[in-house]
C-alpha cells in the first residue's frame, strides 16, 4: 500500500525561477514521504552496501568501510514523479563513480535493490561522470529512514523513483530489465524534463 505524508500538496511560489520547473511540476517546500510499503530500519552493524557484476566480481562494502571513503556535500533539485519539485536540496554522499569505478564495471545497465524488496533500472550511463551518488546524509543531518536512510540512491536529473531509498546494491548487468515500478507501467527511463512519467509517454 502507498502512503503518503500530510502537506504532499505543495503551491508554487513568486521566488522560484519557472525555468527550474520540469513540465507539469509544481514547487514545494515540504519534503514529502511516499513509500511502496513499510520502512525498512536495518541496524548499521548489519548494513552493507554491494555492487556486483563487475570485472572485479562481488565488491562489498560495510557501513564502516564506507565511512573511510571521500563524500561530497553539494546542492541540487529533486524531481518526483507525482508531480512535486523540491529545490536547493543538500546532501552528503560517495559519488557512484568511486564505487563503480572499484568494481570495474563494464556492462551497459544497472538494477539497484533495497530493503523491502524495492528495485528500480538505471542505464551505466546515468550513474557515472559525476551524475550519480550514495546518499548518507541530508541537510547536514543523518538521512532519516523515511527519507531512505542509512543510505538511499540520489540520481536528480532522473525523477526522484530512480533514487532508490534504502539501497542496499547494485547488480551490473547486459540487459535492462525493468525494476519494481516500471513493471507497474512508470517510464523506463523517467526523465522529467521530458515528463516521461508512464510507458509511452
Amino acid at each position: 500500500m502507498t502512503s503518503a505524508s500530510r502537506g504532499f500538496f505543495g503551491r508554487r511560489r513568486p521566488s522560484v525561477d519557472p525555468a527550474r520547473l520540469p513540465p507539469g511540476q509544481y514547487w514545494t517546500d515540504d519534503f514529502p514521504v511516499l513509500s511502496a510499503g513499510p520502512t525498512p530500519r536495518t541496524p548499521i552493524e548489519d548494513w552493507s552496501f554491494t555492487v556486483r557484476g563487475g570485472a572485479a566480481g562481488t565488491v562489498t562494502w560495510t557501513w564502516e568501510e564506507l565511512g573511510t571513503l571521500p563524500t561530497e556535500t553539494f546542492t541540487v533539485d529533486i524531481h518526483c514523479v507525482t508531480k512535486w519539485s523540491k529545490l536547493d536540496t543538500t546532501w552528503t554522499a560517495i559519488s557512484l563513480d568511486v564505487l563503480l569505478e572499484r568494481a570495474a564495471a563494464e556492462d551497459a545497465f544497472v538494477t539497484a535493490w533495497s530493503d523491502g524488496g524495492y528495485t528500480t533500472n538505471v542505464p551505466l550511463e546515468d550513474l557515472i561522470g559525476g551524475r550519480a551518488w550514495l546518499a548518507l546524509a541530508y541537510d547536514g543531518e543523518p538521512l532519516e529512514p523515511e527519507h531512505g536512510g542509512p543510505a538511499r540512491l540520489l540520481i536528480p536529473h532522473l525523477y526522484f523513483w530512480k533514487s532508490a531509498k534504502w539501497v542496499r546494491g547494485l547488480e551490473l548487468r547486459t540487459d535492462d530489465e525493468p525494476g519494481f515500478w516500471e513493471g507497474y507501467g512508470y517510464h523506463n527511463y523517467g526523465d522529467p524534463w521530458r515528463e516521461q512519467r508512464y510507458a509511452g509517454d
